[in-house]
């Protein structure tokens, strides 16, 4: 209750919050309430905003209602950064625990494994990995995900390294609890505030992503994007400059919320920084 109480209290947050939940709102009950095909020619190319008052964001340069595309692809760009973070957790978080817990050869072994997917520059990386796969939302979610865990591992890695030698894991190994039980009971709960607040960073780092390959053609041709839209506007930028803006837009605002979410949540999780706030 004091994390909900202390999170209500950052105005700049709760902008984020909500933002953020509009944007989720869509997502969720958009393509229900709004039932136009975002592939449907409906009109003539290159209507512009606010013209034609049942297309109130135009067309694209194919005659598609660019509203439809915009509520389509906001399911699409939160699910494949939901996913990928996910994913990418379920990665990361085991295998910087058991470096973490262990340490020695264990650490020395999974550390040597994580850095071979940091050599490469993550995007370069996610790119390429796309590239050899069939372009999908499977394989650009799957893309995003190997990217995305090794600054996980190594963030849980050095909160159980420095939580390992805790008096109440002591206690446990004293007690004859197994490794496992101690570090899904003991250590794994006393480390999961900075994890929540890098998962919330992930999460619009994972939209920029997939944003990214679907503006150089890596996206999935059969489901629309945020990005996929760009990419499609990105030949007629001074015709028809609303086609890239909106879908623009509606990224900038999605990770925006997000990381002011995040920093909301790094404040009330960190009582050291909530401290700093309240005096």
């Amino acid at each position: 209750m004091n994390i909900i109480k202390t999170l209500s209290q950052n105005k700049v947050a709760m902008v984020g919050f909500f933002v953020l939940a509009i944007f989720c709102l869509i997502a969720a009950f958009g393509p229900l309430l709004y039932d136009g095909s975002p592939w449907k020619m409906v009109q003539r190319p290159f209507l512009p905003p606010f013209e034609n008052s049942n297309y109130l964001l135009g067309t694209d340069t194919l005659g598609r209602d660019v509203l439809a595309g915009l509520i389509y692809g906001t399911r699409i760009s939160l699910l494949v950064g939901l996913v990928s973070t996910l994913i990418a957790l379920l990665i990361g978080i085991p295998l910087g625990a058991y470096a973490g817990y262990f340490g020695g050869w264990v650490d020395e072994l999974l550390m040597r494994f994580t850095e071979i997917f940091q050599t490469v520059p993550s995007f370069a990386l996610a790119i390429v990995i796309v590239a050899i796969f069939e372009p999908s939302v499977y394989s650009i979610t799957s893309a995003i995900a190997i990217v995305s865990w090794p600054p996980v591992a190594r963030l849980v890695r050095g909160e159980f390294m420095s939580l390992r030698s805790q008096e109440y894991v002591l206690a446990a190994k004293l007690n004859g609890q197994t490794h496992r039980n101690i570090i899904m009971r003991e250590i794994l709960p006393n480390s999961l505030s900075p994890i929540i607040v890098l998962a919330s960073l992930m999460v619009a780092t994972a939209i920029l992503l997939e944003s990214s390959l679907s503006f150089l053609g890596l996206g999935d041709p059969e489901i629309m994007s945020w990005g996929y839209m760009i990419g499609a506007a990105k030949t007629v930028v001074r015709q028809a400059w609303w086609l890239s803006f909106i879908p623009g837009l509606a990224i900038a605002l999605t990770v925006l919320s997000l990381n002011l979410l995040g920093e909301g949540l790094n404040e009330a999780l960190n009582p050291k920084m909530s401290g700093k706030r309240e005096n």
